[in-house]
């Protein structure tokens, strides 16, 4: 039962990885939040209000957007699998609800909205020249929202780049560069070791959303904000995987994109990976300088301190009682 002061929101795509830790940081900052997903848990003591329902279905979003103040879009089909088909009805469901409610729209934002001539540092006045179809999509997402906002219906965006967190997931970093479940002894990094790329932490990006809604009202009707989270290239990221693993004996190796390539006429989520290999190709930067001047320095977590909990949630250290255990 909520108080009639407490501020409701709801988050689509709660069982994800950002969708989760949104839920967890919203929580920590008072809201009540409502979890719209498939499959929920089964006796949950997380304090969140977990709500049966398909993002496909618009009067189930609809339905569990009653009385709130926020829905964060954070559904995505697993695996990049039939993106055109429902990505955009998902979103326009989003929108519905939103308009009802008067409430504001809070999108993880993604960098396939641009293409190489946006490289390498990103901006949120950057032009958005898509490169994929993905990328089309993506930019499509926000012009719907932008236009939407023009009618009153406020959006936020906060773009990220390639995410990783506690919970192993869809991501490059527990299905690409370390193997889920498994000791890490190589890391296949998809790039060239010396260019840069973006990573966001998580539980780091969550908690900048919360921060940014404690201060709404300050917010343009669409706003959009730059994580600039790490920007590292392969050798730092195999340093900070060493030391957060304490093995300096894991080797530097490369993601088998030949392998993908051959596998991709059968294999969707292959195909679109191949398609978004050009992010790995040229060094990509987020600015944060809005968001810095917004919200402040204390943002990101220590890189080792967020590459530890990212292994030990992808299964790939020891458990604490294995560590203890004297060696044979």
């Amino acid at each position: 039962m909520t108080s009639t002061t407490q501020r409701i929101a709801l988050v689509i795509g709660a069982n994800g990885g950002i969708g989760h830790e949104t839920c967890i940081a919203l929580r920590r900052h008072g809201w009540h939040v409502r979890a719209l997903v498939r499959k929920p848990p089964v006796n949950s003591a997380d304090g969140i209000e977990w709500l049966q329902g398909d993002a496909m279905r618009v009067d189930d979003v609809r339905r569990a957007a009653a009385g709130v103040q926020v829905i964060v879009h954070a559904v995505n089909p697993p695996g990049y699998r039939n993106w055109g088909g429902l990505v955009l009805p998902m979103l326009d469901n989003t929108l519905a609800a939103a308009r009802e409610q008067g409430a504001r729209i809070v999108l993880p934002g993604t960098i396939y909205n641009y293409g190489p001539d946006a490289f390498p540092m990103l901006t949120e006045a950057s032009p958005q020249h898509p490169a994929t179809r993905k990328g089309d999509i993506r930019a499509e997402m926000e012009r719907r929202l932008q236009d939407a906002a023009a009618e009153g219906v406020r959006t936020l965006v906060l773009r990220c780049g390639d995410f990783f967190g506690p919970r192993g997931g869809n991501n490059w970093f527990g299905q690409g560069l370390v193997s889920s479940g498994k000791p890490v002894r190589r890391v296949q990094y998809p790039g060239q070791y010396a260019v840069e790329h973006s990573w966001a932490y998580l539980p780091d990006v969550a908690e900048t959303m919360a921060r940014l809604l404690e201060r709404e009202a300050e917010l343009a009707a669409f706003d959009t904000f730059h994580f600039g989270g790490y920007c590292i290239d392969g050798h730092a990221m195999l340093a900070a995987i060493r030391q957060a693993a304490d093995d300096p004996t894991i080797t530097a190796g490369h993601f088998p994109w030949w392998l993908a390539r051959l596998a991709s006429p059968f294999n969707e989520t292959l195909r679109e990976l191949c398609r978004m290999r050009y992010l790995w190709q040229a060094p990509v930067r987020l600015d944060d300088g809005k968001l810095r001047a917004f919200l402040g320095d204390s943002l990101y977590t220590p890189l080792e301190d967020a590459i530890h909990v990212a292994l030990e949630g992808a299964g790939c250290l020891p458990s604490p009682a294995a560590r203890a255990m004297p060696a044979a």
